[in-house]
């Protein structure tokens, strides 16, 4: 009963401060109010056109000229996200026009995986290049058991491969670099150091894992390549009132 109550009194006096005129101060030059206010008669906005890849950003740039505002900015905000939007307008707002989202499948580094999801995740993930072909050969041919029996200082491993009929001691290579696939597939994927890591699951199943070396650095390489992209693509005449920003 005496809940019911206390929520009947809430919602009275919610309906008596809604019907209160805003109370407006100023305080140290600045004017504050007691209430949430909506401003009436500000410009209309348009909502964002959202897609996948650069070319469309390009094709949109190039063929709707008219809808675009006298000033704009292409932001590439990360290696997966580019936006345009306009200068500032009125009240020093922004103007969103187009959203580009990469869609990358990425590989999940400092994970362990088994060996066949490692093998499948490498073929996925990653561009071809020979220190790609010799961690999926150490990889595809080590002997299970064999690798927590070597001493692992921490930079450098040893385990056991087949090589035909033969079974040969082999130095786990260290640091490789990959090109996994991570941004926009219109520009070059940027190439990284890792560190491939070999363990036993304590079952005698070897276990693999990479763990990323280059602090990051690949972000602002492939940051630029998405520049190096529009400046390209996008013709003189349209650079003119547009700044690319990475």
């Amino acid at each position: 009963m005496f809940e019911g109550l206390k929520e009947a009194l809430q919602y009275v006096n919610g309906l008596k401060e809604e019907s209160m005129q805003p109370i407006v101060t100023e305080i140290a030059g600045k004017t504050y109010c007691n209430k949430d206010l909506t401003r009436y008669g500000t410009e209309d906005l348009a909502d964002a056109i959202h897609v996948n890849t650069l070319s469309a950003m390009v094709d949109y740039i190039t063929g709707k000229r008219e809808e675009l505002r006298e000033k704009m900015i292409l932001h590439i905000i990360s290696p997966k996200k580019v936006e345009l939007y306009s200068g500032l307008l009125a009240e020093r707002r922004r103007e969103t026009l187009f959203v580009c989202d990469a869609i990358v499948n990425e590989f999940q580094f400092d994970k362990y995986y088994d060996q066949e999801r490692f093998l499948i995740e490498l073929q996925a993930n990653f561009a071809e290049n020979d220190d790609l072909k010799t961690i999926m050969q150490v990889a595809g041919n080590i002997q299970a058991g064999t690798t927590a029996s070597y001493s692992d200082d921490g930079i450098s491993q040893k385990t056991t491969i087949k090589t035909g009929v033969q079974r040969v001691d082999v130095q786990v290579p260290n640091p490789v670099s990959l090109i996994p696939y991570r941004t926009f597939a219109e520009v070059e994927q940027p190439s990284s150091l890792y560190v491939f890591r070999v363990k036993d699951d304590g079952n005698g199943t070897p276990m693999f894992k990479l763990v990323e070396a280059d602090n990051g650095l690949w972000k602002h390489a492939a940051m630029l390549k998405i520049k190096d992209y529009f400046e390209h693509e996008l013709a003189d005449g349209y650079k003119k009132n547009l700044t690319i920003i990475a």
